[in-house]
């Protein structure tokens, strides 16, 4: 089945009102037709609105409201992924599984390690393409929210970001064993909001780990193997998952 995002004003009693670039979505490319059933979200309350399409109009498409299922499809816990901004279309990977996974915000984060430098106007490009597939890959595995990628920041900045959250990580390769990586992990509940601070290819810098571990952002492994960047947020969501769920 179908689903689209909406904002909440757009569920009103009985009837939800589509508009925007899902309308030529709906009519032209999958040719959808009256009285056929499709999946609503507003991105707020995680409800599922079950409707029924009722007509078209030049700008909108009209449904009845059939049915709302109430359970969550979110994690427990927001995740935030401080991604040092890799080379090529990595970034797009990392984006389009990271939102498969159940993250909750997406930092990219321009580190000393970085080959790649954004100014102003590509940065913008950058996130409003990288948003973009944030809000694909939250239709296609049907979340109950879009995922937000954030404007990039310096890694004092992302540092300084997760000050508020309650748990915050960062894989790195002289951490200590896995048992403490596991303890750390399984000791994080339900409703805590977790950073996960995830260097570009070579890694983060060690006067960046000191900052973050003065922060007090703390140091676990993921192995006794190196992972690429495009792998090693991965991993690490994949973890909370598991745990989490």
């Amino acid at each position: 089945m179908y689903q689209f995002f909406v904002e909440p004003s757009q569920i009103q009693d009985k009837k939800v009102i589509i508009t925007g670039g899902d309308v030529n979505h709906i009519k032209n490319v999958l040719r959808l037709k009256p009285g056929e059933e499709i999946a609503v979200k507003n991105g707020v309350d995680g409800k599922e609105y079950r409707c029924g399409i009722e007509e078209f109009t030049q700008e909108q498409v009209i449904c009845s409201l059939r049915f709302v299922r109430e359970e969550g499809v979110e994690l427990p816990s927001k995740i935030y992924l401080f991604q040092g901004i890799p080379k090529a279309d990595k970034m797009e990977l990392i984006v389009q599984k990271a939102v498969e996974l159940g993250v909750f915000e997406i930092i990219p984060t321009a580190v000393k390690r970085c080959v790649v430098k954004l100014d102003e106007k590509k940065a913008q490009a950058k996130v409003n393409r990288w948003q973009g597939i944030a809000e694909a890959a939250a239709k296609q595995c049907k979340r109950g929210m879009i995922p937000v990628v954030r404007e990039p920041m310096s890694m004092k900045q992302a540092v300084a970001y997760a000050q508020e959250l309650d748990v915050k990580l960062i894989p790195y390769e002289l951490a200590e064993d896995m048992a403490h990586t596991k303890r750390v992990i399984e000791e994080i509940q339900p409703g805590e909001s977790v950073a996960v601070f995830i260097g570009p290819e070579g890694g983060f810098e060690e006067s960046e780990v000191a900052e973050a571990l003065a922060a007090g952002i703390e140091a676990i492994t993921l192995g006794k193997r190196i992972l690429r960047t495009e792998t090693a947020g991965l991993a690490v969501l994949s973890w909370l998952m598991y745990h989490l769920e």
